[in-house]
């Protein structure tokens, strides 16, 4: 990784809710909130964000960890913020705080772990599995 990501270091993306980001099992609408799957999505991408402009030619992040809280509700319509905070950094280690909050609440709070690693190393293990 490149020099310069610095603790406290923080990407934010925002959404609105949508019907497609709903809380739904095998085309059934559960929930009119946004789902847990979907908060992970937002709250992963945030943190991808962090290392994108710090990695080398030929490195890669992989989500290693994420633990998450899913706390309050954010309905269809309603704009989330999705905050990823630095809170540990290493050569090869990214480690977040996230946060998905809108007006009215803190939808989730956790920390995800993202591992710098050769892009080639992670290609050799993906072709391992096949």
């Amino acid at each position: 990784m490149k020099q310069g990501l610095e603790l406290g270091h923080q990407e934010t993306i925002s959404i609105v809710v949508t019907e497609e980001m709903a809380a739904s099992f095998a085309g059934q609408m559960v929930h009119p909130v946004l789902s847990t799957v979907h908060m992970v999505y937002y709250m992963e991408w945030a943190g991808r964000k962090v290392i994108l402009p710090f990695l080398e030619e030929g490195e890669e992040g992989v989500g290693a960890t994420i633990h998450i809280r899913h706390i309050a509700p954010a309905p269809i319509g309603k704009r989330v913020d999705f905050t990823a905070t630095v809170i540990e950094r290493t050569d090869n280690k990214v480690v977040c705080q996230v946060k998905a909050e809108h007006d009215r609440a803190v939808v989730g709070e956790g920390e995800f772990v993202q591992v710098i690693l050769p892009l080639a190393k992670i290609k050799a293990n993906i072709n391992r599995m096949k």
